[in-house]
């Protein structure tokens, strides 16, 4: 090397300016909130669940003193009222059937037949026992907003036999009879 050569001074090192240091900043916190958000996701991936059915249960092979939701439909035939406000009845996705045991007072629209969401503890082979007790409105309700938004798309016509719309005066607890509008093929 010359001495020309070393006079000459190299590629000058740039530095961050304060608004690219806060846009780097800016940014790894937000890889690390995404990385942990995804972390949590795959953890929970099994148990974000609304509820799981008799079926699923048997497959999943869930574990004895696990804490879950159990869904389906009440078995015709099978609410057995016992001493005190203990009830015994079964829950069926018309595949597999699952005996609950409660202590409560059950809601009003409990009944044979309907929809029913459960939560508390799986006991193990087909026994669950329930804290809580919530029964599902009739499947052929729809509010009045979902039924006008399915008819404007056509994807919904009242006469297929899929769900009814409430009335347009009724309220979540007024069991008003619906009117459907008449089809329109």
């Amino acid at each position: 090397m010359t001495t020309l050569d070393q006079a000459r001074p190299g590629p000058a090192k740039r530095r961050m300016t304060r608004k690219q240091k806060r846009l780097a900043l800016l940014a790894a916190g937000a890889l690390v909130l995404a990385i942990a958000a995804a972390l949590v996701l795959v953890a929970m991936r099994d148990t974000i669940v609304f509820f799981y059915g008799p079926t699923e249960i048997a497959e999943k092979g869930i574990a004895p003193g696990t804490r879950i939701r159990l869904g389906g439909l009440v078995e015709a035939g099978s609410v057995q009222k016992g001493p005190g406000q203990r009830v015994v009845f079964s829950v069926t996705d018309s595949k597999s059937t699952v005996k609950v045991s409660y202590d409560g007072l059950l809601p009003d629209l409990f009944r044979e037949g309907q929809g029913v969401v459960t939560e508390g503890v799986f006991e193990g082979g087909s026994s669950f026992r329930a804290d809580s007790v919530l029964a599902k409105h009739d499947e052929t309700y729809m509010p009045r907003e979902v039924a006008d938004t399915l008819k404007k798309q056509g994807h919904w016509q009242p006469g297929d036999g899929q769900a009814k719309p409430a009335p347009a005066n009724a309220s979540p607890g007024n069991s008003a009879p619906s009117n459907p509008a008449p089809s329109t093929r």
